[in-house]
């Protein structure tokens, strides 16, 4: 290894409004050595998430950021050298490595990866994202062939993959994005049945028209008004998998989350469950299995937007939180 510097992106200040590439500062330091235990990374491929400006608020399923500390985030990254047993230089492991060239972190907290060309898709269809809409609709919404299933920021990475299961298990699938390029593309390109643009208007009217019998299952990203629009039109013990929040996460909070749900999930017999892909890290190899087996045979179309240059990755979060983005948003080193 020649380089000695590894650069850094800290983050210097936590926004209370919209978050910005001056929340930010590249910085550089010496390359850290492993302790006993711990691996040395090479940073590949750093993944965007909306959670990455959700863990500036505070504690979630993990501890908060703090201000003049490397940006927390997930990678894809290679072993250079390694202190523990198990991993080998060369091998290839998604960690939280943050925002940097260079980490070394404890073996127990990587994932050992499979080589797969091209890398990329170990962090958009078989990485997070793909495992998210997996389980977040499989396992908590349950859909049934027929059923009508509708999904929130579905030109996103974890929306478009969710889409395109549901129609894989023969469901109407309704997805809800920002533009008429991104319904757009859903429609043409994904196979959804309809798409409803958010940004065109208030959505429960064209979400009415777009799923005429109603909802049964619900997969939320984004929370606020568009969650409060779904929870109207939710049929009879219909389920909803609630795995983000993008519209609580970046600038002033909202005025009032959804209005009415204690009384809807009641007499209509909901079925509303938060989960972290985590959850089901038992089910990961079934998962993965079922995945590969859908892009092999061109079922599950897969959708990356890549951005190159670490010193980049502050301005792709601010578009990803402003969507930007078409499908699974990464960085690449």
């Amino acid at each position: 290894m020649t380089e000695t510097l590894n650069r850094q992106i800290l983050l210097v200040e936590k926004p209370a409004g919209k978050l910005g590439p001056e929340h930010f500062r590249l910085t550089q330091t010496a390359i850290p050595q492993p302790a006993d235990g711990e691996v040395l990374l090479r940073v590949r491929c750093i993944s965007l998430d909306a959670a990455n400006r959700a863990w500036m608020h505070g504690a979630t399923y993990r501890s908060a950021i703090e201000t003049n500390s490397v940006m927390a985030g997930g990678a894809l990254a290679e072993v250079v050298e390694s202190r523990a047993p198990g991993l080998e230089p060369g091998d290839l492991v998604f960690g939280d490595t943050g925002w940097q060239d260079y980490a070394a972190v404890p073996a127990k907290h990587l994932v050992k990866l499979p080589r797969i060309e091209p890398l990329t898709y170990l962090l958009s269809v078989y990485g997070i994202a793909g495992l998210t809409a997996y389980f977040g609709l499989l396992k908590i919404g349950r859909p049934k062939a027929g059923e009508t299933v509708v999904v929130s920021a579905a030109a996103g990475s974890v929306g478009s993959i969710v889409g395109q299961i549901a129609k894989i298990k023969d469901c109407r699938v309704v997805g809800i994005a920002g533009g008429t390029d991104k319904c757009h593309w859903l429609t043409s390109e994904l196979g959804f049945d309809a798409a409803v643009d958010y940004k065109a208007g208030p959505v429960f009217k064209p979400l009415k028209a777009a799923a005429p019998n109603g909802i049964d299952v619900y997969f939320d990203n984004v929370g606020g008004d568009i969650l409060e629009a779904c929870l109207a039109q939710m049929n009879l013990f219909g389920r909803i998998a609630c795995c983000g929040a993008i519209s609580q996460y970046d600038g002033a909070p909202a005025a009032h989350g959804p209005r009415g749900v204690p009384g809807l999930i009641v007499v209509k017999r909901l079925t509303m469950q938060g989960f972290i892909v985590m959850d089901f890290d038992d089910q990961r190899a079934e998962a993965l299995a079922d995945l590969q087996t859908w892009v092999a045979s061109g079922r599950l179309k897969v959708q990356e937007d890549i951005v190159n240059g670490l010193e980049n990755t502050p301005q792709a979060l601010v578009g990803l939180l402003a969507g930007e983005n078409r499908g699974k948003r990464m960085v690449q080193l």
